[in-house]
């Protein structure tokens, strides 16, 4: 075979990425024997083999050529083989149930082998005590180890509380794993969110999160400036390289430009954390929504008098400043087919289903009536400015009231035009309940809002653009839906309707945003 015929063979394949030690040579042929490929094997997912050649990692489709050699697989025997590690919140349930669920609609069989509470394997097997498809390993410890897994080559996937970070971003190019921050790079499984904790009888109901982060930060520690008692408070969070710390770093103390203070009681696990607030009357800790134990939760509250709870509608929505998307980041190379068809499968109604009833929120869909959303327009009536008119505020209401809001809800990255991590997530979603038919035969407006600053005009403007890149966005995903079935629509009020306090960072964030609704 010619040089020349490799060289166009080797062009065809999709380029693969380094794999496991101990490699071994192989000889991959064509079936009519004209085309040959010799290289050291990297890996095989029972389709496809990944080979070091000389021109490069290619990866060959297993059904177009005969192996020989002594890294060649035993294709009959052949089973699956999938790392799993990061953040104990999401591996301790949440996904065991997600694996147990995907077997059971695959018609497979699945059980679990148990080292430690970290570390276990579920296999899933042919029924009936047939072979083994497919072993699954969880190491879980948080979401930095997580990722450190990753760039190890001990991790297929990385369950993670947070968005990968800049440097750990260029570590895993830099290691030939494809550029992680890419939408096709990370699934959104389901959401959390980050919650202040107090004891229940402590009389605080709501905090800023200014506040917050100057209690964290040691600036402020007394209840008295909260309106409390004379007492020390006591400052409860998990630790450092946990990503429900992370993430709180990420999205209250680094924009106030703080550190934490020293001297914080630091917890290994949530549930340890909410216990002993919950216990402590003085005391303050950061834990999740999907686990506050005993504790009481407070409403994250601007200056300016808006208030808002964690709750399932405002995760959903974003709404609630510190909604905290739970992320399944893999590498840019192809998983085993068990291990695509799960990633699929995550997406499914059954998979959402398992999502809910594991304590998170799901990010199904949910109408919300104008009438239920009187907090909202008495707000947009009292934080009106010069430039909103009463003309403008019954205008939206004309628009609005004969149709009910979608918790899908569309916001961009700071000083950005990108959509974030839940919107772009958002995107698929509405994307495949408009191909599966689930809005046939109605109208889907998409409507743009933004924050205060600024001339109203061009706030106008802004947020028309916004309804018709988020609309696009949508359309473009959603390749295979039937238009001529729907309406999908674009409208834009500006600043008329502002959700947060626009003298705030995280206030004017929220107003930016494109809502979706639907009559």
């Amino acid at each position: 075979m010619s040089k020349i015929r490799a060289a166009v063979f080797a062009a065809l394949f999709f380029p693969g990425l380094a794999g496991p030690a101990g490699a071994q040579d192989v000889t991959l042929t064509s079936h009519d024997g004209t085309v040959e490929v010799s290289g050291t094997l990297q890996g095989f997912d029972g389709e496809f083999y990944r080979v070091d050649t000389i021109y490069g990692v290619l990866t060959v489709d297993g059904s177009g050529v005969s192996c020989e050699g002594p890294g060649c697989p035993d294709l009959e025997s052949y089973v699956a083989e999938l790392s799993v590690s990061g953040a104990q919140t999401m591996g301790d349930v949440l996904m065991p149930a997600l694996i147990e669920a995907f077997a059971e609609r695959n018609g497979m069989d699945v059980r679990r082998v148990i080292r430690s509470d970290t570390d276990f394997t579920y296999v899933l097997r042919q029924p009936d005590n047939g072979p083994d498809l497919a072993r699954i390993r969880f190491h879980l410890s948080s979401t930095e180890e997580g990722f450190a897994d990753l760039l190890a080559d001990d991790a297929d996937m990385v369950l993670a509380l947070r968005e990968l970070r800049p440097v750990e971003a260029a570590r895993a190019k830099e290691a030939g794993l494809g550029d992680l921050t890419r939408a096709a790079r990370s699934r959104i499984v389901g959401l959390d969110g980050l919650v202040a904790v107090v004891a229940p009888d402590n009389p605080l109901d709501g905090i800023s999160l200014e506040m917050l982060a100057r209690i964290f930060s040691g600036e402020t520690g007394n209840w008295r400036d909260l309106g409390g008692p004379d007492a020390a408070i006591s400052v409860h969070m998990r630790r450092e390289n946990s990503g429900l710390t992370q993430n709180f770093m990420d999205e209250v103390m680094r924009p106030a430009k703080l550190e934490l203070a020293t001297g914080i009681v630091l917890h290994d696990s949530t549930a340890e954390l909410v216990d002993a607030v919950a216990a402590d009357p003085f005391a303050i800790g950061i834990g999740s929504y999907s686990e506050t134990g005993n504790a009481k939760s407070l409403a994250m509250r601007g200056d300016c008098g808006f208030s808002f709870q964690a709750t399932t509608v405002n995760l959903k929505t974003e709404d609630y400043p510190m909604t905290a998307p739970l992320f399944l980041y893999t590498p840019a190379r192809r998983l085993p087919k068990v291990g695509r068809d799960f990633m699929a499968f995550l997406r499914s109604p059954t998979a959402q289903l398992v999502v809910r009833r594991s304590g998170f929120v799901d990010q199904r869909p949910v109408e919300i009536s104008l009438k239920a959303q009187g907090a909202r327009l008495a707000n947009a009536i009292t934080a009106a400015g010069t430039e909103t008119s009463l003309k403008d505020l019954q205008k939206m209401v004309a628009v609005l009231q004969t149709a009910r809001r979608l918790t899908v809800t569309f916001r961009f990255q700071a000083g950005s035009t990108r959509l974030d991590a839940q919107s772009q997530a958002n995107v698929v979603h509405l994307a495949r309940l408009l191909e599966s038919g689930v809005y046939d035969g109605r109208r889907l407006i998409f409507i743009g809002f933004s924050d205060g600053d600024g001339g109203a005009a061009a706030n106008l403007r802004i947020s028309r653009k916004r309804a018709a890149a988020a609309r696009a966005a949508v359309l473009k995903e959603a390749a295979t839906a039937d238009l001529s079935r729907l309406t999908l629509d674009i409208d834009a009020f500006g600043e008329a309707l502002p959700m947060a306090c626009d003298n705030e960072s995280w206030g004017r964030r929220a107003n930016r945003r494109v809502e979706v609704w639907v009559r």
